[in-house]
């Protein structure tokens, strides 16, 4: 877990979790994990869904750790009845990684779960991973973090608020945009199926790219969801692919998603680079090579998620004559990597989810986002 956000979670009292796996090894790991770290406290744990539903509405934890696979009552079903009874709990999904997981988490995250961590397959895997260790404790943290410590913005910043809590839009392009860039971490598989929902029609004439934090399978499940959901092709691109417009494009888990010419044609360059700001897809990566092909015909937009990427990009964006408009803080589920994109002064514009689809359509048809 990083400095800042051990720091953050350590100020106030430690979070109250339940850990529930029919696993007891992984129950028993997770406790321990928690205990070491100091900014967690196990009030619970539970071998089944039934038991996990009855301890969130006993002890109303500020964390539930959920997994999937559960005898009698499993994740999925346990999930809603988890959100009404203990609607301050926030729930981390933990599950192995395959394609029908995959989907179940992504229908998770539409029912209120907040993110998923791939559990290793191997209880060896799960014991020696530092990896894994670390992105369990980062998420929780993060979490925790969010739903108790809200951000906060310079004093001297000199952005308008409306009184809904939207920035008073200046004129935000020059010209229409025709590609869509968007970049989300967690909370983002809800938040960018509503936005490319709401921007309805308007995609037809947009080439949109997405690049939302998600491990391998879990990304090619996500498109198939979007597709269905969107009623556009939606799709991982290969490396070298003609991107065209009406046409959805979602960062491969574990590979960076950028843009590039070739023959005199936009094209999706896909890669195996080093991750940046920790993260591989990065936003960073697909904003900075959108910067550089596509100008002020790209609009960015930064959603909900922990974590600062997309910030370089977001400014490298804005050089290029683009407009970026980043999430609210009250409609993120974590405010981490829009916020950070304000708080370097790169948005045009800081809009609630429920109004950026609206402003999108707006820009797209050649009218102001406001």
């Amino acid at each position: 877990m990083s400095l800042s956000i051990a720091q953050g979670v350590a100020r106030s009292q430690p979070k109250t979790v339940v850990i529930a796996d029919d696993s007891v090894v992984v129950r028993g790991l997770f406790a321990r994990w928690l205990g070491e770290s100091g900014q967690f406290h196990v009030v619970a744990v539970a071998g089944d869904g039934e038991t996990a539903i009855a301890h969130a509405t006993r002890f109303q934890p500020d964390l539930m750790v959920l997994d999937l696979d559960m005898p009698g009552v499993d994740g999925v079903t346990a999930l809603p009845l988890i959100v009404k009874e203990s609607p301050r709990t926030a729930v981390l999904l933990a599950t192995t990684l395959n394609e029908r997981n995959a989907r179940l988490a992504l229908e998770c995250m539409t029912k209120g779960a907040m993110d998923v961590v791939s559990k290793p397959d191997s209880r060896s895997g799960m014991t020696l991973s530092l990896d894994f260790r670390a992105e369990f404790l980062l998420k929780l943290g993060h979490i925790a973090q969010s739903r108790h410590q809200p951000g906060m913005l310079p004093a001297e910043m000199d952005i308008d608020f409306a009184a809904q809590g939207q920035t008073n839009l200046k004129p935000l392009v020059s010209v229409m945009p025709r590609y869509l860039l968007i970049g989300a971490s967690t909370g983002g598989p809800r938040a960018v199926a509503k936005v490319l929902f709401d921007i309805g029609d308007s995609l037809r004439d947009l080439t949109t790219l997405v690049v939302q934090h998600m491990p391998p399978v879990f990304t090619a499940s996500f498109a198939e969801q979007v597709a269905a959901q969107i009623g556009l092709p939606t799709r991982e691109p290969y490396d070298g692919e003609r991107l065209c417009p009406g046409t959805i494009y979602i960062a491969p888990g574990g590979r960076h998603l950028g843009v590039d010419r070739k023959l005199g044609h936009l094209v999706a360059s896909i890669g195996d680079g080093p991750p940046v700001r920790f993260c591989r897809p990065a936003v960073d990566v697909l904003f900075s090579t959108g910067a550089r092909h596509l100008g002020p015909a790209a609009l960015g937009l930064v959603l909900t998620g922990m974590g600062s990427d997309g910030t370089d990009g977001a400014g490298a964006l804005r050089q290029a004559g683009a407009a970026v408009i980043a999430q609210d803080e009250l409609s993120s589920t974590i405010w981490g990597m829009p916020g950070s994109v304000v708080r370097a002064r790169h948005a045009s514009a800081v809009i609630p989810l429920a109004e950026i689809g609206l402003a999108i359509r707006n820009l797209v048809r050649g009218g102001q986002a406001g």
